[in-house]
């Protein structure tokens, strides 16, 4: 019995090695310098933005990218530490509720985040076209 699962795990990984060969069709180098390309035509990423970092939206753009960045850690520590909480509780139906709670309570708090800055960002483009006309 042993010697048939040594010999499908070994099929297995040949064949999947095998299949990898194949994907690499192109050549990363390629990729990047479309990317670079691209981000070349978008004023966004030009010399003239870097002069621009003075105003207030963009240092409130910067505060705001780095404070989602860190919520987002957040959430991804606290949805890691709910799950092992939720595996280790060898049946104890409190530290089961305790890890459910804490995966809904995650959720919901990263739902609350973004959509209070979808709202803020929708409110802000529509306050800065009416101040523009």
């Amino acid at each position: 019995m042993s010697k048939k699962i040594i010999l499908i795990s070994l099929s297995v990984l040949l064949f999947t090695l095998v299949l990898a060969f194949g994907v690499n069709a192109q050549a990363t180098g390629d990729a990047l310098k479309g990317l670079d390309d691209t981000a070349g035509k978008v004023t966004a990423f030009k010399s003239q933005a870097k002069a621009d970092s003075t105003f207030i939206q963009t240092r409130s753009g910067i505060l705001i990218g780095t404070v989602l960045s860190f919520v987002g850690v957040l959430f991804l520590i606290m949805m890691i530490y709910a799950g092992i909480l939720w595996m280790t509780a060898q049946g104890n139906d409190q530290q089961v509720t305790k890890a459910k709670d804490l995966l809904i309570n995650s959720i919901i708090g990263i739902i609350i985040v973004f959509a209070a800055y979808a709202i803020t960002a929708y409110v802000g483009d529509f306050v800065s076209n009416q101040l523009t006309k």
